[in-house]
């Protein structure tokens, strides 16, 4: 059954119902605000990555998050289970997107220098 499923139409899935499981299911205020950006899905299904950010820059907040998402992976990969028609659900690890995180500051420093040539 695993196998009809291709590894990206599973990243999708997955990356769909975390949003909504941290949304409705995670009652953890660490996990609030945050974005899932993406799914990365080893070939064998066994292992999902899995992306988010935060609107916070402080490391603080940051690690609070991580502490809040790892202490939650038990409960988001049972409903992910529950969820997804696959006969194993892949074991799941956050990790924060960075790449928002420079795409911001990129975006800043261009207004920035924008403003101060006017």
């Amino acid at each position: 059954m695993a196998q009809n499923y291709r590894v990206g139409r599973l990243s999708q899935e997955i990356q769909k119902e975390v949003s909504d499981i941290l949304m409705r299911r995670v009652r953890d205020p660490r996990v609030q605000g945050v974005t899932v950006t993406g799914v990365e899905v080893t070939g064998d299904l066994q292992q999902a990555t899995i992306y988010y950010s935060i609107l916070s820059e402080l490391a603080s907040d940051g690690e609070k998050t991580q502490i809040g998402l790892d202490k939650a992976t038990g409960l988001i990969r049972r409903e992910l289970g529950a969820r997804l028609s696959i006969y194993v659900t892949p074991e799941i690890k956050f990790e924060r997107d960075e790449s928002v995180q420079y795409g911001d500051k990129i975006d800043r420093l261009l207004n920035k220098l924008h403003h101060s040539e006017e």
